[in-house]
């Protein structure tokens, strides 16, 4: 035996790619090493992953990214697919050059329209989806929601109108004339979108939304009732929940504000928060719930590389942010919605300092038409 003669054991064996010479394949190895520990791979899918990197990065020129969809052609067997593609994207060496589903889904549905509107719907739901200059990025579900709402109206104005243009408000006021109630709200939002973007864009020369008015949309921003207040307090149980209930009900963060905040803008000792670049005090509720989120955190994934603050059992092994809907459909039960509980936090502040849209904007980070709409709703209730 070797240590009988005195001669001493082989070095254990590594992966070549851990001490490859290519910068980027020994970065790509040393994070899935991270990656995997924080997910719990077993050795074997270690290594299937280490041969997946070296495939890809060996022979790729240095400061070249991989497209994902070479990832999924050249190093899917075994399922090691998603993990590699994880590994990249958390080293900053993926390029998803994939068409997100809601993308296929909004060229598909229009497709489906008259060739009248289609091409200008689509382009209206794609700036919802990306945002533009003038306007910020919108969820797939009100992407989802709008269409739905305006699809009908289309196809049943294709029958004698050719064009957006040849829209009339007659023609919207004797469309939404049968809905009630929330299809009725819905619509109009909608419409309102529609038209405002064609504006914008002179695909239209004048809106025939403008005078329309939505009486229905305001029931939103109505106070809640202690009964909400309760049903809310009894169903919201987990650490992450409480975490985003409270981060709403304090600060009115909406769900992209807290999806975006990393550790680095939360300072328990000091109780200060960051919230859309601007340094606030955390109030009790607010300080405690983030307490104990970061200790289930830390107990829950010690080893996830993600410096986000929120994150999930499908982000803790990357680098990325839970998603939007994570938030709003996955993560708080039914009953609970966090723009509900923002909502009734802008009001609070609006029925508490006065017809102040200013103080509004510079506490909550809002634009001044939004302000203003909770300050005037706040008038008209008091």
């Amino acid at each position: 035996m070797r240590c009988q003669t005195g001669t001493p054991p082989p070095p254990r064996w590594r992966h070549p790619a851990l001490g490859s010479e290519k910068p980027a394949l020994r970065l790509a190895a040393a994070r899935a090493e991270q990656v995997g520990q924080a997910h719990g791979w077993s050795p074997a899918t270690f290594l299937y992953v280490l041969d997946g990197l070296t495939l890809l990065l060996n022979d790729r020129a240095p400061g070249d990214t991989v497209p994902l969809t070479e990832v999924r052609h050249r190093a899917s067997e075994r399922g090691r697919g998603v993990r590699i593609a994880e590994v990249l994207a958390a080293a900053g060496l993926l390029d998803d050059d994939t068409e997100p589903a809601i993308r296929s889904w909004i060229h598909r549905r229009t497709n489906e329209l008259p060739a009248a509107f289609a091409s200008d719907v689509r382009a209206w739901l794609l700036v919802l989806l990306d945002g533009d200059t003038r306007s910020r990025p919108r969820s797939p579900r009100t992407v989802y929601s709008y269409f739905g709402s305006v699809r009908p109206l289309l196809e049943q104005w294709s029958a004698s109108r050719g064009h957006l243009r040849e829209i009339t408000s007659t023609d919207i006021a004797t469309a939404i004339e049968p809905l009630r109630g929330w299809p009725r709200s819905n619509t109009i939002t909608a419409l309102r979108s529609l038209f405002r973007f064609a504006t914008r864009r002179r695909v239209v020369f004048t809106n025939p939304t403008a005078r329309l008015t939505n009486p229905g949309g305001e029931r939103s921003l109505l106070p809640m009732t202690d009964a909400e207040i309760r049903a809310i307090e009894t169903r919201v149980t987990t650490p992450a929940q409480r975490l985003v209930v409270a981060l709403a009900a304090v600060h009115a963060a909406d769900a992209t504000t807290i999806r975006g905040l990393i550790l680095d803008d939360v300072d328990l000792p000091n109780r200060r928060i960051t919230l859309r670049g601007v340094a606030q005090p955390l109030g009790p509720l607010a300080h405690r719930a983030l307490k104990v989120w970061t200790e289930h955190r830390r107990s829950t994934w010690p080893h996830t590389p993600n410096p986000h603050l929120l994150i999930s059992r499908g982000t803790a092994h990357g680098v990325g942010s839970v998603s939007q809907t994570y938030i709003t459909d996955q993560l708080l039960p039914d009953g609970v919605g966090i723009d509900r509980i923002r909502n009734d936090r802008i009001l609070h502040e609006a029925l508490s300092t006065g017809p102040d849209p200013l103080h509004l904007a510079l506490i909550f980070n809002i634009g001044h038409t939004t302000a203003s709409r909770y300050t005037a709703f706040a008038q008209a209730i008091t």
